[in-house]
């Protein structure tokens, strides 16, 4: 496998997708355990507010839709049929 290179353009674009990604999980992980009212489950609420700020910066109904049935229909081959990671 080539290594990944800073200062390559593309390289670069990927580096900065992984980590903006990373960093969302990372970050909805953190507000998810110390939520203040556990009645109220973060993650349904964090993933309606990702589709509302897509929207909101011109994605179409559509293609928001579309990646997100993408992303459950990967789920199984991605969580090799466990329920949770941790």
């Amino acid at each position: 496998m080539d290594s990944i290179d800073p200062n390559d353009p593309d390289d670069a674009w990927q580096l900065k997708y992984s980590s903006v990604l990373w960093r969302f999980g990372e970050d909805v992980k953190a507000l998810h355990q110390t939520n203040p009212w556990p009645e109220l489950p973060l993650l349904p609420k964090a993933i309606n507010s990702l589709m509302a700020e897509l929207w909101d910066l011109g994605f179409s109904q559509t293609e928001i839709r579309e990646a997100f049935e993408a992303a459950v229909a990967d789920m199984p081959r991605y969580a090799a049929g466990e329920e949770s990671r941790a």
